[in-house]
């Protein structure tokens, strides 16, 4: 469904991130299963993946994207009424990571909620932080990405263990009088979630057995079918109906699952391959933290200019869509 956010008040007015130090690549992961650097590079455009220690879990690569976040822009955080941290990988189910922000910032009074949307968790906490700073109750949201999906890794499993690192991107999103947020869309074939998938509890989607060792599993060859197929129909859906053209888009901000999905979308959308800003190839897979550390990536580099139009687009487990059309306000 197209939801035209005509009535946004929300502008992204900081950002940050973070990644642990250790660097898996390539050519280690020969030394443990059966593949090449050439192999995997061909087939997914990652070079390597940054991976947490023992002592890092996801609430680390949160605090790392915020602290980021405030030496860049000087911000106070003191007064964030509101916490939303996407991640299918927390350290603990409860206490929430958002919690754990709110104490480890000292916020003293907000709401904190973790959301669990898979590769389009970043964009699905944005769009809902649109919302409540809509209601008029909620000025100030800190909206976090973050993974450490090395941890629910097989790493003798060779089609997926190329695929992930950790990570996190962090965004502060204030109410303005004249809102960012363009329109946004979303989308979600839960029939086929069987394809992408952890295990927790249960021993079965929708009647049909899972594994149950609470590593990701994946049918690469669906999840790349569903992908090419149906992101392409939802950036047009996003366009046509919000009045927007392709060649309008300055930058198109996909999730990082893998650079063969990302030239087909730019295909079959006629969106430029070179508008495309994507972090898999420094940083693998990292789930909800790919679009913001692409992000990163393309600031650091000066490729990003206040009011270029964005599209960020988050697809993967559930099966889910989440797509944000933004001016760029920093």
């Amino acid at each position: 469904m197209l939801h035209e956010s005509l009535h946004s008040v929300a502008a992204i007015t900081a950002f940050g991130a973070y990644v642990p130090d250790r660097v898996l690549s390539n050519h280690d992961l020969e030394a443990m299963v059966d593949t090449s650097d050439e192999w995997i590079f061909q087939r997914t455009g990652i070079k390597e993946r940054r991976i947490a220690s023992e002592e890092q879990y996801c609430s680390d690569m949160c605090f790392g994207a915020v602290r980021n976040l405030q030496l860049r822009y000087g911000v106070v955080l003191e007064d964030v009424d509101f916490v939303l941290v996407a991640t299918t990988t927390p350290d603990t189910f409860f206490p929430s990571m958002s919690a754990r922000v709110q104490a480890e910032f000292g916020i003293a009074r907000c709401g904190a909620v973790d959301i669990q949307a898979a590769c389009a968790g970043f964009v699905s906490a944005l769009q809902l932080a649109n919302g409540l700073l809509l209601s008029g109750v909620y000025h100030k949201i800190l909206v976090i990405g973050a993974e450490t999906l090395s941890k629910a890794t097989d790493y003798t499993d060779r089609t997926t263990c190329i695929l992930f690192g950790d990570g996190a991107g962090a965004a502060l999103v204030e109410r303005r009088e004249e809102g960012a947020f363009l329109a946004s869309y979303s989308a979600t074939n839960g029939s086929d979630g069987r394809h992408l998938y952890r295990s927790s509890l249960a021993p079965s989607i929708g009647g049909q057995p899972i594994q149950q060792n609470g590593y990701i599993v994946q049918n690469g060859r669906e999840v790349y079918r569903w992908a090419v197929t149906t992101v392409p129909k939802g950036i047009q859906e996003l366009l046509t109906r919000s009045g927007y053209t392709v060649e309008e888009i300055d930058w198109f901000v996909p999730h990082s699952a893998n650079m063969r999905i990302v030239e087909s979308i730019c295909e079959r959308t006629g969106i430029p391959l070179e508008k495309s800003l994507t972090s898999m190839m420094q940083y693998g897979n990292t789930s909800a933290a790919s679009i913001p550390l692409a992000l990163d990536l393309a600031l650091q580099e000066g490729r990003i200019r206040t009011g270029d139009l964005m599209l960020l687009y988050g697809f993967g487990g559930g099966l889910t869509e989440s797509a944000l059309l933004l001016r760029w306000t920093l």
